[in-house]
């Protein structure tokens, strides 16, 4: 179970939500389900315009989550990861703090997302 909390200069205040870690719905299906508004044109990875800052707020070493292809596309045109942060994601399980909503799965673990 994990709390997230969406935070954006288009919001009047942080909006915190319960989600179910575990399930398979991505972190920006999670907004939508609670009005919260990311930003998002295709839904399936290619676009970018779900671009969002995610930060593990325990202090710990965040849960590995496996980018896919099409998000390390998108963030390395974006400018977003760097070719270390890429290579942490790949060999150490470390994600990089800019993701795609659109790809971005819950883990057991509360979280901050800007955007």
């Amino acid at each position: 179970m994990a709390n997230v909390t969406f935070s954006s200069p288009r919001m009047t205040k942080d909006i915190t939500v319960y989600a179910v870690a575990g399930d398979t719905q991505s972190l920006l299906a999670v907004a939508q389900a609670h009005k919260i508004p990311v930003d998002f044109e295709c839904q399936n990875g290619e676009c970018g315009s779900c671009l969002v800052q995610v930060s593990v707020l325990s202090g710990k070493t965040p849960y590995g989550v496996a980018l896919t292809e099409k998000e390390k596309t998108v963030l390395r045109y974006a400018g977003k990861i760097t070719k270390e942060q890429l290579e942490a994601a790949e060999t150490s399980d470390i994600p990089p703090p800019w993701r795609l909503a659109c790809q971005f799965i819950v883990r057991n673990e509360d979280i901050l997302v800007k955007f």
